[in-house]
């Protein structure tokens, strides 16, 4: 079985989440949207889209998307079929949240690493 294919985004949570969005934007060049991020498109060597996009987003400290984990940070890994990992982790004793979301922008489960950081697993919709 094929595990993680890529990463689906990255998640940082930011004491003023405004300021530190706004140093990422004017220093590195971030095209960060009102809601807080950017998708980063994926592209060949001549730009040409080829299927995918990274998530890149600064939210508040003050929220619980990452619980249980105190991290500030959260990673989102695209793998091609998250019910069969997440038995898989199970199997192989990993700290799985009983837990998995399905929506229209894919389905998401999450495991903890062993240093107590909220790992999110995405399996984009058909076709993405």
């Amino acid at each position: 079985m094929k595990r993680v294919t890529g990463i689906g985004g990255i998640f940082f949570k930011a004491r003023d989440a405004a300021a530190l969005q706004a140093w990422y934007k004017r220093h590195l060049g971030i095209d960060v949207q009102p809601w807080g991020g950017t998708a980063f498109t994926w592209t060949d060597a001549s730009g040409t889209p080829v299927g995918g996009t990274t998530i890149w987003s600064i939210g508040s400290d003050q929220g619980d998307a990452f619980a249980p984990s105190t991290s500030s940070f959260m990673i989102n890994y695209r793998v091609e079929d998250v019910r069969a990992l997440v038995d898989a982790l199970k199997v192989e004793g990993c700290n799985v949240l009983d837990k998995i979301d399905e929506s229209d922008y894919g389905t998401f489960a999450w495991v903890i690493d062993p240093e107590g950081n909220k790992v999110e697993l995405w399996q984009p919709p058909a076709g993405q």
